[in-house]
């Protein structure tokens, strides 16, 4: 079996979240749309795989550009040989950002096609250490009114799920008299047996961020990620070094070599490689098996889908993310995804590679140049 080409796909959903954290500067109140890219890899015997990166059409022109020609012509189950080739292409440009994230739609796709040809999930050709994983409702965006996060909190916990996580660090650290209000009203809103997880999306400084964690604890928080600036490592050990709340960080790390920084720094407590950025489940198993030396658990960023194949196969795994913002979208692009059995969750057992099929309508009537 050989590679014939690459094509790519844009949709686009009118009504998806537009969101904002820490970091974000301020948006529309009534803005609305979000985009994602889709990788198909073609095969001489027809098997297609799906892969997906952020809806960015820099990613879409890197695959085109600089990776359609390291693959065609070459056997797919070479996952490991193709992601090589294609690190190497990149070198003089890519390192981090959106080459890696192009990498990562492609080793994505490649591993849905090995499933299909397999006729196996990724999870179980990864090796399934768990028979379902725990999750958490994630969002708490600061764009939030009071109201709107108490609600949203609180509708995570009514589905059954028993972790929650909300956005503190608001206008770039500058407002914490309101993150403490906004964590005591979601306190006070789930109660005292819900686990409740903050992410300053690198909205504070170091002392500051030891000042602020000093008030988190008294609010039981689980987890406090992301609390500096991510390539602040010294400045995360000292953060991790100086609260009882575990420090959890990752999403921005582009390789194994930014995570075997963190994790000799001692900087952080919970490791979050995120798919689209680690350049693909390839790459992010390594950084798992990494953590795990390190005696570390694991708790993906984002991109569930994919993320849920890599945490059934992780002996570490702590929990996975579900954000609201992505399970509006994921009703537009997919004809159907795996349904939570409340505080947990496993891919379709049944259905190849990835187990997603696109919706035909969102193909025929949400698609963008």
């Amino acid at each position: 079996m050989k590679i014939t080409k690459i094509t790519t796909t844009m949709l686009h959903d009118p009504d998806g979240f537009v969101v904002q954290d820490a970091t974000i500067p301020p948006v529309d109140p009534g803005a609305k749309g979000r985009s994602q890219l889709f990788v198909h890899i073609h095969t001489d015997e027809g098997t297609v795989g799906l892969g997906m990166a952020p809806g960015q059409r820099a990613i879409r022109e890197v695959i085109h550009q600089n990776l359609d020609g390291v693959l065609v012509g070459q056997d797919p189950f070479m996952i490991e040989k193709l992601w090589q080739d294609m690190y190497w292409r990149v070198r003089g440009f890519g390192r981090k950002g959106i080459a890696f994230q192009a990498i990562a739609a492609i080793d994505i796709a490649l591993w849905d096609l090995k499933g299909k040809v397999l006729d196996q999930p990724i999870y179980r050709l990864l090796g399934p250490a768990h028979e379902s994983v725990p999750i958490y409702g994630s969002g708490g965006w600061t764009n939030y009114s009071q109201d709107e996060l108490v609600a949203e909190q609180v509708g995570y916990v009514e589905r059954g799920i028993p972790r929650v996580k909300m956005k503190v660090g608001k206008d770039f650290g500058q407002s914490e008299r309101e993150d403490i209000a906004r964590l005591e009203a979601v306190r006070k809103a789930v109660g005292d047996d819900v686990e409740i997880f903050v992410d300053a999306n690198n909205g504070y400084y170091a002392k500051q961020a030891i000042k602020m964690s000093k008030i988190f604890e008294a609010y039981d928080v689980a987890w406090f990620e992301e609390p500096v600036l991510a390539d602040d490592i010294p400045g995360l050990a000292q953060v991790a070094r100086a609260t009882t709340i575990p420090v959890a960080t990752g999403e921005h790390e582009y390789t194994k070599y930014g995570f075997r920084d963190l994790l000799t720094a001692g900087a952080a407590d919970i490791v979050q490689p995120d798919i689209y950025r680690v350049s693909g489940i390839t790459e992010w198993m390594k950084v798992a098996a990494m953590a795990d030396a390190f005696n570390l658990p694991v708790a993906p960023h984002a991109v569930s889908l994919v993320s849920i194949h890599c945490a059934m196969a992780t002996p570490n795994i702590k929990v996975v993310e579900v954000l609201g913002a992505e399970e509006h979208s994921n009703r537009v692009w997919w004809t159907e995804t795996p349904p939570y059995d409340g505080g947990t969750w496993k891919p379709f057992a049944e259905r190849p590679g990835l187990g997603l099929e696109l919706n035909p309508d969102a193909l025929k009537n949400n698609v963008i140049d």
